[in-house]
């Protein structure tokens, strides 16, 4: 990702930080709000509910600025907002990517086909990882988690998708909303389910199946936003063609 991105992208940015706050404030209202919606609607045992609310109250995640990246969205308004809770993680990674995008700028070009490539075989990888470490989990009440992941995750996306065509934005920095909102930090949710909540064994599964489920989702929505930007693309050619 950070090899994609200039200097001046960053300026842009935080020179026009509404997009950024906005987002910031989306994520922390629709996410909390439809993960509790949700463990009472469907009336889930304490330990998932436990779980989902702790995923709904996540900042969003790393993954999310893979996702932004591969569905031709604004990278750095995505990494912008992961990184008001990510720094580590995310700024150091980015950092080093744009400095040498700044060094090796011809040579980056070239290796821009392979790029998403790599993105998408190391989001597999950890995907794997995921499902195989909580299997015994999965087999037991899967099912109902699964469910309740898959709303959430998909309440966040409508709804931070719909919020950012309000705030008439551009159709990248959309995308990249609509990415963040949806997309958690379900590994921290995990792990804080996992440091603070021993006695819930089960309110670590909502954090390990939407670390696959969000992943999942977020690669669907990303090939609908790349399939009608390519579309849009194809109707301006067509209508300059006949203009001319």
């Amino acid at each position: 990702m950070g090899l994609t991105i200039k200097r001046e992208d960053f300026q842009i940015v935080f020179s026009r930080p509404k997009e950024v706050i906005s987002g910031c404030i989306l994520q922390y209202t629709i996410m909390p709000l439809a993960a509790y919606f949700l463990a009472v609607v469907m009336n889930l045992n304490t330990d998932i509910a436990l779980g989902v609310i702790l995923v709904g109250c996540c900042p969003g995640g790393t993954a999310s600025n893979v996702i932004a990246y591969i569905a031709k969205g604004d990278v750095p308004l995505s990494v912008g907002m992961t990184i008001t809770s990510v720094v580590k993680i995310v700024l150091l990674p980015v950092l080093a990517g744009i400095i040498l995008n700044s060094l090796f700028h011809e040579t980056i070009i070239k290796l821009g086909g392979i790029l998403p490539l790599v993105s998408v075989v190391a989001i597999v990888t950890i995907i794997d990882g995921i499902v195989a470490v909580n299997a015994a989990k999965l087999m037991s009440c899967g099912l109902i988690v699964m469910l309740a992941v898959v709303l959430h995750n998909g309440i966040g996306m409508a709804l931070g998708l719909g919020m950012a065509r309000l705030m008439k934005v551009s159709y990248a920095k959309e995308t990249s909303i609509a990415i963040e909102v949806a997309m958690q930090n379900s590994g921290l949710a995990l792990a804080l389910a996992t440091a603070n909540f021993a006695a819930n064994p089960l309110a670590t599964l909502p954090g390990a199946i939407f670390s696959v489920w969000h992943n999942v989702s977020g690669s669907i929505f990303a090939s609908c936003r790349i399939k009608e930007v390519e579309e849009k693309q194809k109707l301006e050619l067509k209508e300059h063609a006949i203009a001319k």
